[in-house]
């Protein structure tokens, strides 16, 4: 069992889909010591907003559930819940969204804050705003799971659409990359729409009518203090999970002293090849996370330090002060004396 823990830095999500879940699942009579069976979590832990979780513990919940459960709307009904302001920063700052547009354009940029188990996307196109999943089909589920995740995920995008532009805001159609399923009658009723199996993907349909709309608490200055809130979030997010944090921890480690991926690789027990193939599965590269924790330090010392730009330079890994500049400069748009 121990071997299905998830490792320490991956567990940085509060626990608050996974209080939501058990809560629901508490309702039919399963007690939360069922629920989190296997999850390395004790019931009091989940009430905790300082207690940090991983998505592999929220998974191990979520399996818990479908075997436990004889309700077939339980992942329905938790998306239901899952209002947005159990999101914290990133939840309210989609709330805050400028306009509608914005909403669907964050809700993809911060996602990785939400303990993500699916990836998002949105297009569209001159009838409809359309939320996509388009790697429904997480590693390794059975099918019982992944339509359990799926169906979570769609109620949510329902909920958080009516809390940010209200209650008669309601999706249009509903797609799924599926067979239907036993219980393919409650999807309508949960959804508020219409609903098809066996598509190309699996899809949520809203009138493009929308995008221009104003939130009910559209705020343009609370929104872009909260993105940078969220800005940072991410950044954390980015130094404490799976290989690229891994390797932001070991640029980190010695500042100044800044190993090639050559290198990093031999420390990290894999060759070069594999390191890059696991930061590509993960969306960066070693060049950009080199670039990220310079740029991280460098901002760190022109605002809390009276270091010369010389000296961040030489504390940043560059030989030449004039380079140091010209990064600086792609990094952040800024000058270092015009940062400072």
């Amino acid at each position: 069992m121990s071997a299905k823990l998830p490792l320490l830095n991956e567990r940085i999500y509060a626990p608050y889909k996974i209080e939501m879940l058990v809560e629901t699942l508490d309702e039919q009579g399963i007690s939360p010591a069922e629920s989190l069976q296997g999850s390395g979590l004790e019931v009091g832990e989940i009430h905790n907003p300082d207690r940090l979780t991983s998505v592999r513990q929220y998974l191990s919940v979520c399996r818990n559930a479908v075997q436990l459960s004889k309700d077939p709307g339980t992942p329905f009904k938790v998306g239901l819940k899952m209002h947005l302001s159990a999101y914290g920063m990133y939840g309210y700052a989609l709330m805050c969204s400028d306009t509608l547009r914005d909403f669907f354009n964050l809700g993809v940029k911060y996602h990785k804050l939400a303990t993500p188990t699916l990836t998002i996307r949105w297009r569209e196109d001159a009838e409809s705003a359309i939320w996509v999943f388009p790697d429904a089909f997480i590693t390794g589920p059975s099918r019982e799971l992944k339509e359990f995740l799926i169906e979570q995920q769609f109620a949510q995008h329902v909920t958080h659409l009516k809390d940010v532009a209200g209650r008669e805001t309601a999706a249009t159609k509903a797609c799924f990359a599926y067979p239907a399923p036993p219980h393919a009658s409650i999807y309508e009723q949960y959804l508020g729409c219409p609903c098809y199996f066996d598509q190309p993907e699996c899809e949520l349909y809203y009138p493009a009518v929308i995008l221009d709309q104003r939130p009910q608490l559209a705020h343009r200055l609370t929104s872009t203090l909260l993105q940078e809130t969220c800005d940072r979030l991410i950044g954390e997010t980015k130094i404490s999970s799976g290989t690229a944090g891994e390797v932001y921890q070991l640029l980190m480690r010695t500042p100044g002293v800044f190993p090639t991926m050559e290198e990093a690789a031999k420390i990290l027990s894999m060759t070069p090849r594999t390191l890059r193939r696991h930061l590509e599965s993960e969306g960066t590269t070693f060049a950009q996370i080199s670039d990220d924790v310079r740029c991280s330090l460098a901002t760190e010392y022109l605002r809390t330090t009276k270091l010369s730009t010389d000296d961040i330079a030489d504390l940043v890994g560059f030989s030449e002060t004039s380079n140091f500049r010209r990064a600086f400069k792609r990094w952040t748009g800024k000058a270092p004396s015009d940062f400072r």
